[in-house]
């Protein structure tokens, strides 16, 4: 816990000094008697005494007291948060790379199945969109809130040629902020926006960048398993995406030393580009995840689950400690009133 005025803090030196006076008052009431004919009488006069339960009432006085003045240091706390990104945009290696057996049964059907257990276990009001890339990018699932459509999108997924990693975080920039201009023409082979009436001109909105990492409404998980042949370069649509404020989280899947794999008569080694991906990550204030197996795919999505649902801020709380104590002086003039029928 942090504090925006520690200097505040001093004043809780002021507790011990209230303790002191409690005692010494205390002491003063012992000095005060009254003289009586017999301490038989002057026992039936007392009765029982309040007991312990005459401090009860200035302890939580006290208690209250320290809350308030803590409250006034304005202390801050990181605390567990539900997650404000409301859309996912998740961006999927379909080249042919992906029917490499290294990751049981096959790189694209580990991933498919770990992706649709992903999407079960958002929050239903989360929407998700799916991007596939290959040579080419495609939308393949608009986002919505439907994971019925969302896991049959996943379940459509056709293997191609080539490897455009750019292509689908531009894709998934585009699909996230459909007015801002972004040209996917060459990525997708169509026009960016719906043909408009003769003569209409296109309304230019002015572009400003925002710091990486500082858009909270939506997110991209970008999956793949080699490296770029085709399309824009990833690092430059990564930068794209951090002058965008999207945080990119990038999966790598299969081996890093590469495998040799046939598709349509001919073979090829195919190896993940861990650099690239880790960059994209850096450059987004994403974060990186290697999984090597369908096992450790499978937790690397159920990690992106939780990340997805809950986020750790930083955030004041004095209003907190500022209710406590007024809770606790309510509660400590309540039990004065009620054992003795005053506030003491």
């Amino acid at each position: 816990m942090s504090y925006h005025w520690p200097s505040m803090l001093w004043s809780l030196a002021l507790l011990p000094l209230l303790v002191l006076l409690y005692v010494w008052l205390l002491r003063r009431r012992r000095k005060t008697t009254v003289r009586l004919g017999s301490i038989q009488i002057a026992r039936l006069a007392l009765g029982q005494g309040p007991g312990w339960r005459r401090h009860v009432p200035p302890l939580l006085m006290l208690l209250a007291l320290g809350l308030l003045l803590l409250a006034t240091s304005r202390p801050t706390a990181v605390i567990t948060l539900p997650l404000s990104e409301r859309t996912i945009i998740l961006a999927m290696d379909v080249s042919g790379s992906m029917r490499a057996e290294d990751v049981k049964p096959n790189r694209l059907v580990a991933s498919q199945e770990a992706a649709k257990t992903f999407v079960n276990n958002l929050p239903r009001e989360v929407k998700v969109g799916v991007i596939s890339f290959a040579g080419t990018a495609a939308v393949v699932q608009a986002p919505t809130t439907s994971r019925d459509d969302v896991i049959a999108a996943i379940d459509r997924f056709q293997l191609q040629r080539g490897t455009a990693t750019g292509s689908g975080i531009v894709l998934s920039l585009a699909t996230l902020f459909p007015d801002a201009g972004i040209e996917i023409q060459q990525i997708t082979g169509q026009r960016a926006f719906p043909a408009r009436p003769l003569g209409q001109k296109k309304e230019e909105k002015p572009f400003t960048p925002v710091p990486p990492g500082s858009y909270t409404s939506a997110a991209i998980i970008m999956l793949t398993d080699g490296q770029r042949t085709t399309g824009p370069d990833p690092l430059d649509a990564a930068k794209m995406a951090a002058e965008r404020g999207v945080r990119v989280y990038t999966v790598g899947v299969g081996t890093t030393s590469g495998e040799i794999i046939g598709f349509e008569g001919w073979s090829m080694r195919v190896r993940l580009d861990e650099e690239t991906l880790k960059n994209i990550s850096v450059l987004t204030h994403g974060e990186y995840f290697y999984a090597g197996t369908a096992e450790v795919l499978k937790k690397v999505y159920e990690g992106l689950s939780a990340r997805m649902v809950v986020e750790r801020k930083e955030t004041e709380i004095a209003a907190l400690f500022a209710a406590i104590g007024a809770l606790f002086v309510l509660l400590s003039a309540g039990l004065s009133v009620w054992w003795f029928g005053r506030v003491s």
